[in-house]
Parts: structure tokens; sequence; C-alpha cells
């Protein structure tokens, strides 16, 4: 990356500058603050910026901190805001003219510019904030609680507590400036903070220790402990509510519900329902919907419609929001149709659809290609009168990208732009990642220098998926520079900045400087997940060092975290690659300890072990836990079988068991031995023995998949084959239908042999006992029709 584009990655605030300007800017500044109080101001100042060949954006703080007229200082900044060919006005321009607009109390236009920020993601200065602070703690009760509400949902609750403070310590004539509503504000802005030990601290020092306020402060402490998971706490304050003799709103049942919603807690879910309907309260839409969209989170779909059905018994009808609720669970599943459907039942019932509906439906038109469509879902936003918002083109960009149509995503980056519409920090993240997926690096550096003229500060995210671009395209060295360069400058790279890193020292053997990268972590501090963990141990297999990384997974365990699948895995993939099947098998053992399960990677790797390891038995019992776990193996599983099973050395003693053990044999085994006895190549064999295997398990389909990929090796499909299918189709209840599913041209003597083979399948289905398949092809075989055909090759096709 070159050194211009690091040089313009910043920290997030820009550090206070010194007084003194260099002489050019000095006489610019000058010269605009002049030209400012002449009547033809605008021409003066377009003249006077390209002589000097500054950028507007670059000295407009310099020019709002001198200006000593308030309206001066607002048409300087709204020329400035609209200049072309410039970097929009940042944090620190937007705070000059906040502190300018405080000195002489210009409220109305103060909350403009503080909402403009928020929709920008700017921040005010420390300076600019104190200056708030000051002019509305002395200007009265309904202008300071406008700003104390704008603070708190700006999330700057801190700064909304030195307000308050301020408030409580002013006298206009009749008391405090602060009243019921005032505080109401920060106790509601703590508790969203989860701070509501403070919030229950700022009602007692208001009202006394003995106070008891109104139920709504009850509500907002119950909800802060609900938001925060502490549900014992929650409980707790509703019985200290009913004790004081203050009766519970819906709004408190609400919050509570909310809160045991989300821990999946739906008994006591329906307790409180109870309680309500015992106190005659009626539940609103809101908590029904709370209860549905909780039911589809944690996958409970009987529970979502049983609550639907509970609530039209109830007499309470379905809102639009009702309708998104399931739009977004149909959207999730990938069934548009269906969402589709319920736009229509949402307009039926005369409810208008938003860009909530319409919003989850773009997501998944672009996730499975469908542009079009997704672009019509953003029309149709705009039909029903509502502006797409950065959510809206968020979720598009996203669905496309995922769907790896980058350009597309590129396109509607342009045209949103277009609209007045701006990617922000988490858009851009999404867009680089797809570039860099695509390995489209150069398109990724342009993007971030795009990022960083429009003043968007990259956030961790971004510079994770910056760091494992680099590492993609094989420049470590690059990766490096830039994760220095991102601490070097103060910014914290986040949990996923140092994974990033990590992963990459791995990837290219460096385990000394993972385990360094590892440490700066510990002492950040950024506690190290099980992501990093598992990369590490990870790296260790790569690099054949499994003392270490069995060390590394002791430490994981020391400090708590939960090994997962990925980790276990890597662990079993060390052990097959040193043929130690033993300790392999005994990691795979100690998955079951953490109730996780095997993915087809753990047992496609464990497969190949005990195949390499001369272990055919184990290989292929492990291939029926796959099937019996239903797990669907891939194109993987299928190359170690049939590699496998080839490079086996037959032996009679494979079908020559004791028949008392026939269920404990290996089908897929005994099936090869079998054939390759009779005459059949081994990789015919190896092939028709999976086959059989995989129709045994139900696996229909995907054992259709691997006979296609037969015929794409030019093998010709025989009777075992055909045998199997029929046995699939008849276990899975489509005896009478087989014909529309597979083609059978086989003659007299393949047809016996089909049979015969299906005996032998019998033997594991069914004790022995003749099977729906064995019945249709011995009927099959003794038919007239068939006695007089003429030998030809065996053709099975799937339809």
């Amino acid at each position: 990356m070159s050194k211009a584009i690091l040089s313009r990655i910043k920290p997030r605030h820009r550090p206070k500058g010194c007084l003194s300007l260099p002489p050019r800017i000095e006489n610019l500044v000058s010269d605009v603050i002049r030209i400012l109080k002449t009547h033809r101001w605008q021409d003066f100042l377009e003249s006077r910026f390209a002589q000097s060949e500054v950028l507007v954006s670059d000295v407009a703080h310099f020019v709002i901190d001198r200006v000593r007229d308030a309206e001066l200082g607002l048409k300087f900044f709204d020329w400035a805001s609209t200049r072309p060919f410039s970097c929009s006005l940042d944090g620190v321009a937007h705070s000059s003219l906040l502190k300018l607009l405080a000195r002489f109390r210009v409220f109305s236009e103060i909350e403009l510019v503080l909402e403009n920020m928020k929709s920008q993601r700017l921040n005010p200065t420390r300076e600019a904030l104190s200056a708030l602070i000051l002019a509305y703690g002395e200007s009265g009760v309904v202008a300071s609680n406008s700003l104390l509400n704008g603070l708190v949902k700006s999330g700057k609750v801190d700064v909304a507590l030195q307000l308050y403070d301020k408030m409580r310590q002013t006298d206009d004539g009749a008391g405090a400036v602060v009243d019921n509503y005032s505080t109401s504000i920060v106790v509601n802005g703590l508790c969203n903070l989860g701070k509501i030990e403070e919030g229950r601290r700022l009602i007692k020092d208001r009202w006394g220790k003995g106070c008891v306020p109104h139920v709504m402060f009850y509500n907002m402490i119950i909800d802060g402990y609900c938001k925060k998971g502490d549900l014992h706490s929650a409980t707790r304050v509703l019985k200290e509510l009913k004790m004081k003799g203050v009766l519970p709103t819906v709004e408190t049942y609400g919050a509570l519900v909310n809160g045991f919603c989300k821990a999946g807690e739906f008994e006591a879910v329906d307790q409180l329902l109870t309680e309500m309907d015992a106190r005659g309260l009626n539940m609103n839409v809101k908590v029904f919907n709370n209860i549905i969209d909780a039911a589809y989170k944690h996958g409970l779909v009987a529970k979502a419609t049983e609550t639907m059905r509970r609530m039209a018994e109830m007499g309470c009808g379905p809102d639009i929001t009702t309708y998104n609720v399931m739009i977004n669970f149909s959207c999730k599943g990938g069934r548009i149709k269906e969402a589709d459907e319920l736009i229509e039942k949402a307009k039926a019932r005369g409810l208008l659809p938003n860009k909530f509906s319409y919003t989850p439906l773009m997501h998944a038109c672009g996730k499975q290609g469908d542009y079009v469509k997704a672009s019509n879902m953003l029309f149709r936003i705009v039909e029903i009168g509502e502006k797409p918002d950065l959510v809206s083109y968020g979720a598009f960009i996203h669905g496309v990208v995922v769907a790896g149509e980058i350009d597309v995503a590129l396109m509607v980056r342009e045209k949103m732009m277009e609209k007045g519409v701006f990617p922000d920090a988490q858009v851009y993240n999404v867009l680089m990642s797809g570039l860099c997926k695509k390995g489209r690096f150069p398109a990724m550096k342009l993007l971030l220098s795009e990022m960083l003229d429009r003043n968007v500060q990259p956030d961790a995210y971004v510079y994770a998926t910056l760091i494992d671009g680099f590492i993609r395209n094989g420049e470590l060295d690059e990766a490096i520079k830039l994760f220095e360069v991102i601490i070097g400058k103060g910014i914290d790279p986040g949990v996923v900045g140092y994974n990033a890193m990590i992963k990459g020292f791995c990837k290219f053997g460096k385990m000394t400087d993972a385990l360094s990268c590892l440490n700066k972590m510990e002492n950040v501090p950024h506690a190290p997940d099980e992501y990093t963990y598992s990369t590490v141990i990870d790296g260790y297999v790569k690099q054949h060092d499994m003392s270490s990384a069995l060390k590394m997974f002791g430490q994981m365990m020391k400090h708590k975290f939960k090994p997962n699948v990925i980790t276990y895995t890597s662990l079993i993939n060390g052990f097959c690659k040193k043929a130690d099947m033993t300790r392999a098998e005994k990691v795979f053992e100690g998955m079951k300890s953490f109730n996780l399960e095997p993915n087809v990677v753990t047992y496609t790797t464990l497969v190949g072990g005990f195949f390499k390891a001369g272990k055919p038995e184990k290989a292929t019992s492990i291939f029926e836990l796959m099937l019996m776990n239903s797990c669907l193996p891939n194109d993987a599983t299928f190359h170690s079988l049939i590699n496998g099973l080839t490079n086996t050395a037959t032996s009679p003693v494979l079908i020559e068991k004791n028949e008392s053990k026939e269920n404990e044999r290996s089908l897929i085994l005994d099936f090869f031995a079998m054939m390759v006895s009779d005459g059949w190549g081994q990789v015919i064999a190896a092939y028709n023995s999976v086959i059989v295997c995989l129709c045994k398990h139900g696996m229909v389909d995907t054992a259709q998949l691997l006979q296609t990929r037969m015929l794409s090796k030019e093998f010709v499909i025989d009777s075992v084959c055909f045998a199997a299918l029929l046995h699939g189709l008849c276990q899975k209840g489509k005896s009478k239908e087989w014909r529309n599913i597979i083609s059978c041209d086989l003659n007299k003597i393949e047809l016996q042999t089909a049979f015969k083979y299906s005996l032998t399948l019998d033997k594991y289905l069914y004790q022995g006992r003749l099977s729906e398949a064995s019945v249709i092809l011995q009927t099959l075989t003794e038919d007239s029709k068939f006695s007089d055909r003429p030998e030809k090759e065996l053709k099975v096709i799937a339809r």
C-alpha cells in the first residue's frame, strides 16, 4: 500500500492543533472572513480559493473559529458544505460551528447541526460539548431537555450527565432547572448502556431513598436489566414495585416479556402473560410481535404459530411489524415466494408495507442472484413514499456481494451516492471484502482511497478485511505495514484485526510472530477468542508441530474457551498426517464432551487418515457414522473413499464372517470385496460400494450425484448401481414410482446379477427378509418380456 494512502489514515479524533497557522493559511483565513462581510461574497470566495489551491474543507474550521458573528459562520458553513470537488466537512468543522452557535445561544440551529452530524456519524469535540453544556445549562429546562434528549439518542450519555449536573446547580428563580422529564431522559440513557445501578442512584438522589417514583422509572430500570440479560434483578424490581403499591403497566410486563424471550425462557413468558390477563391488562401487538420474533430466532416455529393463534383469539390484529417479522424469517430461509405472499396478505388487511418489509426481500433476492427483483424492491420503497436509506442499500449490496456479483454491488454504490446516500464504514467493508475474495486488490485500494477522501475513517472490521486481503494476495509485508501504521496512530484494530494478522503469520509459517501478536493482543487488553486459539492451533498443525498445538489447546481450555469443530478438526488432521490414528480417534471422541457435531471436513479427514494408516474397516465405519448422523459427504469425501478402497488389498476374509455378526460388518468393504471377487474392476467396485452405502442410508439424491460423476469418468453404470438406487427409492416409499425416476434397460443376466446383490443388501437392511426392491427385481427377472432379449450394455438414466 502506498505511503500516500497510509498517511491519510488518522485517529478517530483529530488532536488539538497549534494556535499559530502558516502565513499562507493565516492570510487565506483572514481574507475569507473579510470577504464574507461583502455584498458579492460568494463570487469573491470562489476566486480566492481558486487562487490559493487549498481545499475549503481543510481550512473551514479555522475560519469558523475566528468568526465573531453566528450569521456569518452559518453562511460560510452552508456554502462550504455544498462545494463541488471538495472533501465533505469533518467533525472538527462541525464542532467549530457548534461552539459559535452555543456562544450566541442559537439553539434551533445547534439541534440541526447535531442531527446532521448524527446522520454522517461525526463526533463533536470535547471543547464543543463543553460549550453546549455551558450554554444549555443556563438556558432553562425546555431548551436543556431538548439537548439532553439529543445527546442520549446519539449515545453521549456521559456528556448528558454533565449537562444534567449543570442544570441541577442552576437556579432560575424557582429552584433547580430539572424536571421529571430531565431525569427520565438521563436514567433511560444510563439503562440503555447497561448502567442500571447508576440510573437507580440518580432516582434516589432526586427523590430521596424511601421515595416511590412514578411507574415510568420502574419500567426503565426493569427494561435496562432485561436488555443487560439480568432477569433475576428485573424480577426483583417487579416485586419491589408491587410491594410499594405501584401497579405494573403493559409496558412493565412488555419489558419483562422481551427479556425472557431473548433468553429463550418461554415458560416464564407464558406465566407473565397469565399474570397480565389476571390483572385485566390487554397485551398489545408490540408484546406479541416480540414473542413471535424471539420464537423464530430460537427456531421455535410452532411457538410462533401458537402465539399468532392466541393473538387472533384475543382480538389483537397483526400490524405491519408482525408481517415484517414473518417476512424476515421467510427471507432468511430463502423462501422468497412465501415472503411475497405475506406482503400481499398484509395489503389485503389494509396494512401498508414499508422499507422494513422490502429490505429483507431485497437482501434475499440479491443472495439468490435475482438482481432484477432486488432492484424492484428498491423501486417499491420509493413508490411508497420512503427514501431508501443506508440500511436498504446496504442490504442490497450485501446480498449481491454474497452472491459473488461485486460489479453489481459497485454499480449500486454509485447509484446510492447519486441519490445523496453515502456508504458508511460497514458498506465499504462489505465491498472491500467482495473485491478481496475476487482477488481485485488494486480496486480494493482505490475504494479505501475514496473512503478516506470522504472522511469515513475505517473501523476495526475494515482494517481486518484489508489485512486479510493482503494476506490472501501473498503480501504479508503489506499487511504487517498496515497493521503497524494503525497501531502507531493509536487506532485499535480490535479483536478482528489482531485475529486477521495472527492468521496471516500462521499461513506463512511465522509462528513466533503469531505468538508475539497474541501476546500484544493480551496486553492491549483484548482477550483472545475461540477463533484466535483455533487459528494458532491450526498454524502449528500445518508446521507439523503437534506438541505446540496441544500446548495451545491446553491454554485455550485453561482460559475457559470452548473449542469449536474447527479446533478439533485441526488437531485430528495433525494426528492423521503423523499416522497417529489412536490419538486422532481420541480427539474425535473428545468432541462429544462438548456436544459438538463433526462436520464434513472432520469426517473426511478421519476417513482419509484411516485408509492411509491401512485401516479400511475403521475408515468405512467412520463414513457410515457420518451418514447415520445425516452429514452429507462432498467431493473430497468421495475422493478419499474411492482412492482408499482401490488401494486396499482385498481379502476373502472380508466376505466370510460369522453370520451372527452380520450387522457389525462393513457394508462398503463387503460389497467391494464381493464385486472384486466376482471379476469387477476395483474402481467401479469402489464407486458402486459407496453408492450402495448411500442408498442404504436414504441418501438417494447424493447417490445419483455420485452416479453422474461415474458417467463423467466414462464408467458404464451397471446392475449393482441399479439395485442400490432401487433399494434407496423403496426405502423412501417410492416403490410405485421408481420407473419415473430411474430407467431400466437390463437384460436377463444383468437382472439376475442385480437380484443377487439386492439379496446381499437385504441381509443388512431386513435381516435376510425379502425387500420390496428384491421383489421388483425378481418380478422383472421372471417376466417373460425379458427372457428373450439380447444381452446389451446396462444403462441407468437418472431423470
